[in-house]
Parts: C-alpha cells; sequence; structure tokens
C-alpha cells in the first residue's frame, strides 16, 4: 500500500517497530516506533512524559515526510 501511494505523488512515511518488515515491503521513509504492542507510546510513562514521547515520533515523522528521499531511508536519529 505504501509503495502505491508513493506511485500515486503523495508522500508517506511508514511509522513501525520492526524496521525490517517495512525495508522488505519497500517503504521509503521509515520511522521506528517504541514496541509492538505500544508501537506510539509507552505505558510506563507518566501523561507528560509519555506526550513528549509520542510528539517527538510525530515530530519525527513530519520531518520525514517532509524530505526529499532517493530510496529506502530509515528516519531514526
Amino acid at each position: 500500500m505504501v509503495k502505491e501511494i508513493e506511485r500515486a505523488g503523495i508522500p508517506v512515511v511508514h511509522m513501525c517497530t520492526v524496521v525490517p518488515i517495512s525495508l522488505t515491503v519497500g517503504a521509503n521513509r521509515i520511522v521506528p516506533t517504541i514496541a509492538i504492542p505500544h508501537p506510539l507510546g509507552n505505558p510506563s510513562l507518566d501523561k507528560e512524559q509519555e506526550k513528549a514521547l509520542r510528539r517527538k515520533l510525530v515530530e519525527k515523522a513530519l520531518v520525514a515526510l517532509t524530505t526529499e528521499v532517493e530510496g529506502q531511508t530509515v528516519f531514526d536519529k
């Protein structure tokens, strides 16, 4: 699905917990997330830490979305 959306000219960010799967399906912009049961959060954190963690992931995805890439790129920093 990611490749088809990109082929239509719409940039896509694939946020995932298992990066090798994203690479296998051909996603161009990959943002690693936290863990399989909680990809965009960590229930052991307090409310403010959880919010900061989620914000950081969304901001990383927005940077990936606006970055021109040549092929597959993992945005892990």
